[in-house]
């Protein structure tokens, strides 16, 4: 994979990063000292559900002798017609006390799902405690990630995709689905924390372009504000796809990695799986919308 150039690429970003705070396998410090190898102007931490990183990302930012913008984020997990949907939250107020109540309540749902699929693997024989999946990480949300690093460790499969292909998947008698909030709730808990709701990944979803469009003319209707046009799964064909939903629905453009560190080696910070390039105009558009909506 090519690496960004620090000297050539500084107007470049990254709006969809996560640390081991969620997901990832790198602390937000390491994240930040990471963008700023790689060369990006900005990046927006955005943990599943989760914004205890935010302010040591921030932190290490201040220290660095390199400049690089850390944007507040998230990405929030929501109930659409039975699938999972992720909504972004970038420029989030992360002390706003309605988001952080509301994040704390999606956490104790998913500990409670959490220890009912430890109790089916133990069951089924495997080693395996909620303990072990800390990973000795303090304030994580545990995912099913960590459920994958410790099957790999223990050497019950040898892959992140044997592992959920055996004992991860929802198609697996070990799974225990989980309780969402709906997409309204996670909007409104963004755009009262002060930030820009946008649609993560919207193709990842697999769903006919009939149905794309009436999810989006719901979640505009909530209040949407973006749609995430720019990601390491797009082809061409994709990205221009989504940019004409962005233009009829009038919705910012947003663009982003999905970073997770080794949990997804093939997706690099900034790059993608390799030709992602995602400009500072987009952030720039985003600063000048959450302006305008701060003066009205």
């Amino acid at each position: 994979m090519n690496n960004l150039n620090s000297a050539n690429n500084s107007n470049y970003i990254d709006l969809h990063v996560h640390s081991n705070k969620s997901d990832g396998t790198l602390s937000p410090t390491e994240v930040v000292q990471h963008a700023i190898r790689r060369g990006l102007a900005a990046i927006a931490l955005t943990d599943h559900d989760c914004i205890s990183g935010i302010s040591e990302a921030v932190a290490e930012a201040a220290r660095a002798a390199a400049p690089i913008r850390i944007v507040p984020g998230i990405e929030i997990s929501a109930e659409y017609k039975d699938r999972d949907i992720h909504i972004l939250g970038l420029l989030i107020d992360s002390e706003h006390p309605d988001l952080r109540g509301a994040l704390n309540a999606a956490i104790l749902a998913r500990d409670t799902r959490n220890e009912k699929m430890v109790q089916n693997l133990q069951r089924a024989g495997l080693d395996i405690t909620m303990a072990d999946l800390l990973f000795d990480a303090k304030d994580t949300v545990i995912t099913r990630a960590h459920f994958a690093r410790h099957l790999i460790a223990k050497g019950y499969v040898k892959d992140r995709h044997e592992a959920f292909k055996r004992y991860l998947d929802s198609t697996t008698p070990y799974y225990v689905c989980r309780k969402y909030i709906k997409p309204e709730q996670a909007i409104q808990l963004i755009l009262q924390a002060g930030g820009i709701p946008v649609l993560a990944h919207p193709l990842l979803y697999h769903l006919k372009l009939t149905e794309l469009e009436e999810l989006l003319t719901e979640l505009v209707g909530y209040g949407l504000c973006g749609i995430e046009t720019l990601y390491s799964a797009n082809s061409a064909a994709d990205e221009a796809l989504v940019r004409s939903l962005a233009g009829k629905y009038k919705l910012l453009m947003t663009g982003g990695s999905d970073f997770h560190g080794a949990n997804k080696p093939e997706i690099e910070i900034g790059t993608g799986r390799g030709n992602l390039r995602i400009p500072m105009e987009l952030l720039d558009k985003l600063d000048a919308f959450q302006k305008e909506k701060q003066h009205n």
